[in-house]
């Protein structure tokens, strides 16, 4: 009888002790949700502001090729009138 009674104040004891250690599971689990949730939030702000500045890039260049264009035919066509300009005189 005193043998039984030990038994099951030891697996109170240890029912006790594993639904401590499910508790903290869940309070960790919680805890590694929120960080995850964190990390997603700031990898989303952050590949928006790649984007946002991917495009702003992207338009500067075009913008560039097209002054770039501009000038080049400016040159060609100041070249062409000094050939032309070489070759009346």
């Amino acid at each position: 009888m005193t043998e039984d009674i030990n038994l099951i104040d030891g697996l109170r004891e240890r029912i006790r002790e594993l639904e401590d250690k499910v508790e903290a599971l869940r309070i960790s689990r919680r805890v590694l949700m929120n960080l995850i949730d964190s990390l997603e939030n700031e990898k989303r702000e952050t590949l928006t502001q790649l984007v946002n500045k991917n495009e702003k890039l992207q338009k500067n260049n075009c913008r560039y090729a097209k002054a770039l264009m501009c000038q080049n035919l400016k040159i060609t066509k100041l070249e062409q009138e000094l050939k032309n300009f070489s070759a009346s005189t």
